[in-house]
């Protein structure tokens, strides 16, 4: 099949981030700080020459006017918004809040990363209101 829907959204890029998030994992385990693993995740991303930003923050706009800031845990390669939580399950608010990153940015593609109890899960989300 060779249709669109059909492709992977940066299938290369967020295979090494996947790989990143395990390694991660397999080297800390379960119960550190999301901000443990954030700066994991950072060090790996350097080693790899992964080009990343960190609390990468972005307006909100209304009518031309900044409202608010968000901050992402991490925009890579300047294409796919990476969020980590730690938790066993993603919940709502967690997979709104990619959604709304996404909606910000103008992104196609987040990744949400949980570090839970028994690994890492991740959930890739689709910007499809610009696709």
């Amino acid at each position: 099949m060779n249709n669109t829907k059909d492709k992977v959204v940066y299938k290369e890029l967020s295979y090494r981030i996947v790989g990143i998030l395990f390694e991660v994992y397999n080297e800390l385990g379960y119960g550190h700080k999301e901000k443990n693993y954030e700066e994991a995740i950072a060090l790996s991303f350097a080693e790899n020459k992964i080009l990343f930003k960190r609390q990468a923050p972005y307006a909100i706009k209304f009518k031309g006017k900044v409202v608010g800031k968000s901050y992402l845990d991490f925009l890579v390669d300047k294409k796919i918004v990476l969020e980590i939580k730690k938790g066993d399950y993603f919940s709502k608010s967690n997979i709104s809040q990619v959604k709304e990153y996404l909606a910000i940015t103008k992104m196609k593609l987040a990744i949400l990363a949980n570090f839970t109890s028994t690994g890492v899960k991740f959930h890739r989300v689709l910007n499809t209101y610009d696709l």
